[in-house]
C-alpha cells in the first residue's frame, strides 16, 4: 500500500513539474508564435482552415471549447463562421496574445486559463471541443481526451488536429519561410527534452488515439493527413509531418 502510495506521489510530482515546464516554454514562445498565427490568419492558410471548420461543424452557432488556444487561431476562426467560442490555455502569455488577436479581429471570444486535462466546466456544457497540435504536448493524453469527453454534450463532436511528433527531432530551421524559422537553439533543445519526457511520444498515432476514444465509447473517423488541405500559402512552409484530423463523436 505505501509502496503504491509512493509511486502515485512520485508520478504527480513528475506530470506537475512538467506541466510548470511547458507553461513556461510556451509563455515564452508566445510573441514569436502570435506573429505566425496572425500571419496564418491574414493569408490563403486562414480561408481553407475556415473552410474545414465549416464543413466539420456545420450547425450554426454552437458553443465550441477551443483546448490550447493559444494565440487564438481556431478560436477566431470558429467565432467568424458564428459560433459561441470558449478557448482555454495553460499559457497565460498565450491567453494574453489570443486576447489582443481577437479584439484586433473583431470577435467576441472567451478566454480562460485552464489545464487541458482537468477542466472546471460542468459535464455536457460544449456541441464540439477543438484543439490544434495540442496533445502531442500533453503530460497524460488519456486524461485529456477523458476530460474532454466530460465536458461534451450528448452527440457532441471532438476535433483533434496533430501530428505524429514522436519520433521527430526537432532543429534550428534558417530558411526565413519555415514556419519554425528563428527560434533559439536553446528552445528547440528544451522542446526535443520535453517531448521525449511524455508517454504520447512513445504512441504511434493516431491509429493509437482512435482505439482509445473508441474505448471510451466514442465514434470516431480518422483523416491520416489533412495538411494539403491548410497549409495552402506558398510563404509558408511547414513541417513536412502529415497533420492528421481525428473527428471523435459522443
Amino acid at each position: 500500500m505505501k509502496s503504491n502510495l509512493l509511486q502515485r506521489e512520485v508520478a504527480y510530482e513528475q506530470e506537475a513539474r512538467l506541466n510548470e515546464q511547458i507553461e513556461a516554454y510556451w509563455d515564452e514562445r508566445s510573441g514569436d508564435f502570435s506573429r505566425l498565427r496572425l500571419k496564418e490568419l491574414s493569408g490563403p492558410c486562414g480561408a481553407a482552415w475556415s473552410s474545414v471548420l465549416a464543413e466539420k461543424l456545420p450547425a450554426k452557432s454552437l458553443r465550441v471549447l477551443d483546448v490550447g488556444t493559444g494565440a487564438g487561431f481556431l478560436a477566431i476562426l470558429l467565432a467568424k463562421l458564428g459560433h459561441r467560442v470558449t478557448g482555454v490555455d495553460m499559457s497565460g502569455e498565450m491567453l494574453h496574445q489570443a486576447k489582443q488577436n481577437a479584439l484586433a479581429a473583431g470577435c467576441s471570444v472567451e478566454f480562460c486559463k485552464e489545464n487541458a486535462q482537468v477542466l472546471s466546466f460542468a459535464g455536457e456544457s460544449f456541441d464540439a471541443v477543438v484543439t490544434r497540435n495540442l496533445t502531442w504536448t500533453l503530460p497524460d493524453v488519456m486524461e485529456a481526451y477523458r476530460e474532454w469527453q466530460r465536458v461534451l454534450k450528448p452527440g457532441g463532436l471532438l476535433l483533434n488536429f496533430d501530428s505524429d511528433y514522436g519520433m521527430v527531432s526537432f532543429g534550428q530551421k534558417d530558411d526565413p519561410i519555415d514556419v519554425h524559422a528563428g527560434i533559439r537553439k536553446e528552445l528547440v533543445t528544451e522542446c526535443n527534452d520535453i517531448k521525449d519526457e511524455l508517454m504520447i511520444s512513445t504512441h504511434r498515432r493516431p491509429a493509437w488515439d482512435k482505439v482509445y476514444l473508441e474505448s471510451l465509447g466514442m465514434q470516431v473517423t480518422v483523416e491520416e493527413d489533412i495538411g494539403p488541405r491548410v497549409h495552402v500559402d506558398e510563404k509558408m512552409q511547414f513541417d513536412k509531418v502529415p497533420l492528421f484530423c481525428i473527428a471523435a463523436r459522443k
